[in-house]
């Protein structure tokens, strides 16, 4: 973990083969969490998965001071109060976050972040990284837990990441882009021999659950996995109490950004106190406690060869500068979206023009600035068609949109976009429907909609380019299994404007199947929570189009046969359904108690007092807890009070 090796690697080999001769002499001793173990011996035929018992959240982001000072101001109001709130700053490595789950000190799975509620199953992968323990140490507030769940990052060293560009140059194959990517593409290999071979590394910097375990702090979270053996960023982290302090440790990482052995991209910003985290709560995509502040992107210059405009599966058509091939960031660069035509009036880009280019938020090339007194003489404003590049319909700009489209439903590139992403991983997952074959199908007239993939016959695919018995016999396999998918699945398949994985999930929550939703107002999608306007107006504008129900209907006339999402029962009321509750004073019980008693009632237990707070129980010598209760008129309960309340008197 900390790249101190105590021993030299042949003493190291040598012990491994002496440990190999003994687990082979007597195999009743081999344990999960010994060194044989790490790395699997066959390849995985597929990925399972693992549903994350506490969702993996993603982060809001923030990219300059003012905006995390509005971050603070929220913060201190949706706790109540006007003093300073202690945060934890961490550095945002450029990886892929995991979730590692151990049981009495084991590991025994591990897992992507997926959709956020369900992660491909790793743990193949992960127990080649030596830096991740088999067996945790027992010491430390995490020593007796039965069950923890890890959350943390998987990156490559930018050393490792050069070596393994570099192997790959030379046996002719494809490099990585960033770290980021080689880290991704790793982790998910079937092969775990072939993650073994990539070096990556782990970093720890929370947990979801931990059963026999009440950390109060996040703090105490990172120093508690530190001293079970996990490696967790303590050197870089900081621990401040205030505003200025978070601001100046931002600075320092981000002066010392380019001297790190690995990749960041901006810190993590979390409120310190476990606590006042559930007070905050959570949206449906990020939690309210934490953001992740961006270090601006870096940039670089290099000159548009031309603009070419692509169309998208809604018939959006964007621009796109082809340009001279330029490094930004350690990523080679030589495409850049100019986004639409107010984009390119308002920064006045041309074809032939020297452009500033950076990567958005570090990932997405964008032009920033056009160097003019660098243009070519001869250089002309550039104008959007108003025909369709692919088809040569009429392209249309319909008022409050910033975009063109192309008003042909049939326009090629439309179908092959719209065929493309419902046959996706993350769609019906239709295994072998690649890009090359669904432009046949497109092309020869054989798929005019999503649905015409199940009407296809084996011998019509058989007689395709590249296309032979076998793998149109698989084709027709991946068809038929592609049938019986969840149900959110299905509508994010269908393509429709703003609903994406996340969304789609929302929505097949709250209906029980795609006949329900497809009739509802926007009124009704707008009244459930994570639906705003624009999405429900979205969905009814699709619902009420003719062709796609039409489209919906021959789908399910093949057999497409949704499986429904498990509907969450309603919970029976308690006493404290819902509440808060404050502890003031010293009270009889530890606090960990109180907390599990509530909790066990249905409440929340906050560390301050606010407009939300529902009771406050004081103790003996309570403190300005119990001043600022009744200062809000909030309910005051002695500690009998609080137990005849929850039944426990």
């Amino acid at each position: 973990v900390l790249d101190e090796p105590e021993i030299t690697d042949a003493e190291y080999d040598r012990l491994f083969r002496n440990l190999q001769g003994l687990e082979k002499q007597y195999p009743e001793l081999v344990t999960p969490d010994s060194p044989t173990q790490r790395v699997g011996g066959q390849p995985l035929e597929k990925f399972g998965q693992i549903r994350h018992v506490i969702p993996m959240l993603s982060l809001s982001n923030i990219f300059d001071e003012k905006e995390l000072l509005e971050f603070d101001e929220r913060t201190k109001r949706g706790l109540g109060i006007h003093s300073e709130v202690p945060y934890v700053v961490e550095p945002k490595l450029d990886g892929v976050a995991v979730e590692l789950i151990y049981e009495r000190g084991l590991l025994v799975a591990g897992a992507t972040r997926g959709d956020g509620i369900t992660g491909e199953d790793v743990t193949s992968g992960v127990r080649t990284l030596k830096s991740i323990p088999l067996k945790l140490e027992s010491k430390g507030p995490f020593a007796e837990t039965s069950v923890i769940e890890v959350r943390g990052e998987i990156f490559m060293s930018r050393a490792d990441f050069d070596k393994l560009n570099e192997i790959r140059e030379e046996a002719g194959l494809s490099t990585f882009a960033n770290p980021r990517n080689a880290s991704a593409g790793s982790i998910r290999q079937l092969d775990p021999r072939i993650t073994a071979q990539r070096r990556l590394r782990f970093t720890a910097h929370g947990i979801g659950r931990a059963e026999g375990a009440a950390p109060r702090t996040h703090f105490e979270i990172l120093q508690g996995l530190y001293a079970v053996g996990l490696p967790a960023n303590l050197e870089h982290t900081r621990l401040c109490n205030d505003m200025e302090a978070v601001l100046d440790h931002f600075r320092h990482l981000r002066e010392i950004r380019e001297r790190l052995p690995y990749e960041i991209d901006g810190a993590v910003v979390k409120v310190n106190s476990l606590a006042d985290q559930t007070a905050m709560g959570v949206t449906a995509r990020s939690p309210r406690w934490a953001v992740a502040f961006k270090f601006q992107p870096l940039q670089a210059n290099t000159r548009i060869l031309r603009i070419e405009v692509g169309v998208g599966r809604t018939g959006t058509l964007t621009p796109v500068a082809i340009m001279e091939p330029v490094n930004v960031g350690g990523v080679r660069v030589s495409r850049a979206t100019l986004h639409n035509q107010d984009e390119i009036d308002r920064k006045d880009v041309r074809q032939g023009d020297t452009v500033v280019i950076q990567r958005a938020g570090d990932v997405i090339p964008e032009v920033v600035e056009v160097l003019k007194d660098l243009r070519p003489p001869d250089s002309a404003p550039y104008s959007i068609p108003d025909n369709c590049p692919v088809c040569d319909s009429q392209a249309v700009r319909l008022p409050g949109q910033a975009a063109k489209r192309c008003v042909n439903s049939t326009c090629p590139a439309r179908l092959k976009e719209t065929v493309r992403h419902f046959a996706s991983r993350n769609a019906m997952d239709i295994e072998g429907l690649g890009v090359k074959l669904i432009d046949q199908l497109v092309d020869l007239g054989l798929v005019k909609n999503p649905a015409d993939l199940y009407y296809l016959a084996k011998d019509t695919i058989k007689n395709l380019q590249r296309m032979a018995d076998k793998s149109a016999s698989n084709i027709v396999k991946a068809l038929e299994k592609s049938k019986h998918v969840s149900v959110d699945r299905l509508l994010y398949s269908l393509g429709i404007p703003l609903v994406g994985e996340h969304i789609a999930r929302v929505l097949m929550t709250a209906f029980p199947d795609i006949d329900t939703l497809s009739v509802q107002g926007a009124d009704v999608l707008r009244s459930i929570h994570g639906i705003g306007p624009e999405v429900a107006q979205s969905v009814v504008s699709f619902f009420r189009e003719p062709h796609n129900g039409d489209m919906i209907q021959r789908l399910l006339r093949t057999g497409v046969t949704p499986v429904p999402l498990e509907r969450p029962e309603e919970e029976p009321e308690t006493p404290l359904s819902g509440k808060t509750v404050v502890f003031t004073g010293t009270i009889s019980m530890a606090r960990a108690e109180a907390r599990r008693l509530v909790e066990d009632a249905g409440g929340n237990v906050s560390g301050s007092v606010s407009r939300k707070t529902d009771y406050v129980v004081a103790g003996q010598d309570p403190g300005s807890k119990l001043d600022k209760a009744r200062e809000l008129g909030i309910h005051v309960l002695t500690e009998e009070e609080f137990r005849d309340l929850i039944g426990k008197s």
